[in-house]
């Protein structure tokens, strides 16, 4: 009962394309000499990319999937002690297989910019939310582009002189 509770609770909280994207993350992941690695949730998370993989590249990387594992599990011990998706990457561009496996490298590198486009999206829709309040609500689109661009890169704002601003 507990487990069918927690698994609605997930259900609720993420959508099929969410879940579909984190399984495919977690099924890419190196650790325990890829204890996790599943092939169709891999293929799955690959066809949320239809410009990077057409049917064409599909048919590819499912061949290179199966060689790759293969090959990391049971032919190259640099692939043994790895603990995330990053040490994947490295690992892949310091022994050059990033070339001979290029759509799994591609999908290994994808993989890691998801997170930080998300968190990108997320920033910029908080910040907007600060920005355009209900005493704002009127602005036009030039100013609170101007005002979201001072207010997300605040860091860089510290360092220019009111001085300069105003020139």
């Amino acid at each position: 009962a507990i487990i069918d509770l927690a698994l609605q609770e997930l259900n609720n909280r993420f959508d099929v394309v969410t879940s579909d994207f984190l399984l495919g993350m977690a099924s890419l992941s190196p650790v325990d000499s890829f204890a996790n690695f599943h092939k169709d949730r891999i293929m799955k998370l690959a066809e949320y990319y239809p410009s990077e993989f057409g049917d064409k590249e599909l048919r590819e990387l499912n061949f290179q999937l199966d060689d790759f594992i293969v090959y990391a599990q049971k032919c190259d011990s640099k692939f043994l002690n790895l603990k995330g998706i990053k040490d994947l990457a490295k690992v892949m561009i310091e022994t050059k297989l990033d070339q001979t496996w290029s759509l799994v490298y591609l999908l290994v590198k994808l993989t890691l910019i998801i997170p930080v486009a998300t968190v990108s999206v997320e920033r910029a829709f908080s910040s907007m939310k600060y920005i355009k309040n209900d005493l704002r609500n009127k602005m036009d689109e030039d100013l609170l582009n101007g005002c979201l661009v001072c207010y997300i890169e605040s860091s860089i704002f510290k360092n220019v002189s009111n001085d300069a601003i105003i020139d």
